[in-house]
């Protein structure tokens, strides 16, 4: 295939991807696929002469988009936003062209160097503490990891790695497999899935404590558990609280993956009280910044010890500036890493702090409003507290005639939720999700869910 076609197919895409965004509306939010549907539509090998890329473009609502759940969709309310934007699109595209690993400074200066100073953009947006930002002239700074997961589980490593040193220095004669068998971390009973798997991929025991009415690990629950562990020699290391975490010198991280992006706001920063306590803070901007996945922000005080944790250093991947800049390939868990600050960058510049602030304060305005539609209806209620653009509801009665209403929601496709459970508690999900979601989007998403309950509990009513 020549050059000038493979130019033209970039052409087309570009402009396939600006109609598909603009019309997402007129979508289905999840496919009417089963498991399987694909294959059939595509051949048992891959061709052996060049297609032209028409074929291709061809192809792609046939094959791609039937199967695909269009998460940008305003009418798709499930799990939580995925961010999406022009800018960072075509920043990804740029980071594709220039399509460096930048694993070490020397690999690509540039790749290396906005990165730490977009973190500090970015910290110095949520208001973090100085001696997080590489700017300080302190050891800190910040690293984007894919996921929030992933840097769950580099703090965790970072604070295994400090526990085993400060161990050694007080138990010369332990070695590593005894000192690792008696390491324990703490985190709520709510805290997210990935903090379990942490622990697991970390090879080092978690404690889930159970939290207060309002979902929050108190801090005197916490001083009672690593106390009986410290009775029981054990060696309390990660956790998630504050002054506990000091008094016993335990690494604190602290992992803001949604709400994160809502300190940009000075209103929402009250929810960061304390923060100052901790050795690690992580949050996405790729859930609710408008960069698009995958840019996870993690900000280290002491990076020394994830760098210690992780140090590989092969001839081949040593350079002249060692030391003088980061080193990134040291900072997480693969090797290879992609330029993906000029995602923070052109977010960051094309919008401006000001417009971000704009459109976090909308989704968490359209979620009030979500929530005032709520309670205008005797037969629902308001599990938790909305604070920020996700609203937790129910039927009054039982869980199994919530589970029929999800059923019901979508099976008739117009707009998609999820649940959750807490204390045997089962409710829906509403999240305000896509960037192009409007007030009007959410009241009729509030009239398909009425819908459902009116059908659901006429059947009900007829059964009874």
């Amino acid at each position: 295939m020549e050059a000038k076609e493979f130019k033209d197919f970039a052409k087309a895409m570009t402009d396939y991807i600006a109609e598909y965004l603009e019309n997402l509306r007129d979508r289905q939010v999840v496919p009417s696929v089963k498991p399987g549907y694909l294959r059939p539509l595509v051949p048992e090998q891959a061709p052996e002469k060049a297609e032209p890329w028409t074929a291709v473009m061809a192809d792609i609502e046939r094959v791609v988009m039937s199967g695909v759940t269009h998460w940008h969709s305003p009418r798709f309310h499930a799990y939580f936003p995925t961010a999406n934007s022009y800018p960072a699109i075509v920043a990804d595209m740029l980071s594709g062209a220039i399509a460096c690993i930048g694993f070490s400074w020397i690999a690509s200066p540039a790749c290396t160097e906005l990165e730490v100073v977009m973190m500090d953009w970015l910290g110095q947006m949520l208001g973090l503490p100085e001696e997080f930002l590489a700017r300080s002239g302190g050891e800190g700074g910040g690293v984007i990891q894919g996921t929030a997961s992933e840097a769950t589980l580099v703090a965790l490593l970072g604070a295994k790695s400090r526990a085993i040193h400060r161990t050694k220095e007080q138990h010369p004669d332990w070695s590593d497999v005894e000192i690792l068998s008696k390491l324990v971390g703490y985190c709520n009973k709510q805290a997210h899935s990935s903090v379990e798997r942490a622990g697991l991929l970390g090879g080092v025991k978690l404690r889930s404590l159970k939290p207060d009415n309002k979902r929050r690990l108190r801090g005197e629950t916490l001083k009672e558990a690593i106390e009986e562990d410290l009775k029981n020699g054990l060696i309390p290391f990660y956790v998630k609280i504050g002054d506990v975490c000091r008094e016993f010198d335990v690494w604190l991280h602290i992992d803001a993956a949604y709400a994160g992006s809502a300190f940009i706001c000075p209103e929402y920063r009250y929810l960061m009280k304390g923060i100052e306590k901790a050795d690690s803070f992580n949050f996405n901007p790729h859930k609710w910044l408008l960069v698009n996945f995958d840019c996870s922000a993690l900000w280290l005080k002491q990076p020394r010890w994830i760098v210690d944790a992780f140090n590989v250093d092969p001839l081949y991947l040593k350079h002249d500036q060692q030391g003088a800049a980061p080193d990134y390939r040291h900072w997480q868990i693969p090797l290879g890493r992609r330029f993906r600050s000029l995602k923070l960058w052109f977010v960051l510049r094309l919008y401006g702090v000001e417009n971000l602030q704009k459109y976090i304060r909308g989704h968490i305005d359209m979620a009030h409003l979500f929530e005032k539609l709520c309670l205008s209806d005797p037969r629902f209620e308001v599990v938790e507290e909305v604070v920020m653009g996700l609203v937790c509801f129910r039927l009054k009665g039982d869980n199994e005639t919530n589970e029929a209403l999800l059923r019901r929601i979508n099976g008739r496709g117009k707009i998609h939720l999820v649940p959750s459970k807490i204390d045997d508690t089962y409710f829906l999900r509403l999240a305000v999700c896509s960037r192009y979601t409007v007030d009007n989007d959410i009241h009729i998403s509030w009239e398909e869910i009425k819908a459902s309950a009116d059908e659901l509990l006429a059947e009900k009513k007829t059964h009874a």
